[in-house]
């Protein structure tokens, strides 16, 4: 095992920005992001992180578009395993409703090294904040009914759920919010991974 975590920390970077791939349709590469085993949560997905390749692959044939902007990530490392946080910002469009939405989440990763590579081994997403934002400004969701979301979504992924259901994607909450009870477990499920290397 190499002692040099400037290397390390460079491959688990490419890593979380690697997430490019999911944006430019780039399905092969997106896969080798993930350890065969992976899995993953996000909004609209909890299960395989191969699955998710295909169903991310079949949802950019509709109507969301989306683009994400991955910030540095802050590592963890125990042996051969690391926890790394990642800050982002997603952007969407739903081309037919003519509305989008900005949401600022984290990526909370379990990422390991197997046979002298780095991978995802677990991905899941906290929700920090996010609404209807672009690409017309908050006059885009004036005929949206915002006490029926409020009641099924928390502000904080609410506007991305509306793009993602009226897609057809089932958003089956509640997902982590910022300083949640959620975000606390993943974070002590996460240490003791991390203290069990």
């Amino acid at each position: 095992m190499s002692d040099d975590r400037t290397q390390d920390r460079q491959a688990i970077s490419d890593l979380m920005t690697g997430w490019i791939h999911r944006d430019r349709q780039d399905w092969e590469a997106l896969a080798t992001l993930f350890h065969p085993d992976a899995t993953l949560r996000i909004l609209w997905f909890d299960g395989k992180a191969l699955d998710f390749v295909e169903g991310s692959r079949r949802m950019s044939h509709g109507p969301l578009r989306s683009k994400h902007f991955i910030g540095a990530p802050t590592v963890e490392f125990a042996g051969d395993r690391a926890f790394v946080e990642t800050n982002a910002i997603l952007l969407a469009d739903h081309t037919e409703l003519g509305i989008g939405a900005t949401v600022h989440n984290r990526f909370l990763d379990r990422v390991s090294r197997r046979d002298g590579v780095w991978r995802i081994e677990h991905r899941d997403s906290v929700y920090d904040m996010g609404g209807f934002t672009f690409p017309f400004g908050t006059r885009a969701a004036e005929d949206i009914d915002s006490d029926d979301l409020r009641s099924r979504h928390p502000r904080e992924y609410a506007a991305l759920a509306y793009l993602l259901e009226s897609t057809g994607a089932s958003v089956a909450g509640p997902f982590p919010t910022r300083f949640s009870d959620q975000e606390q477990a993943i974070l002590d499920a996460a240490r003791a991974w991390l203290a069990d290397a």
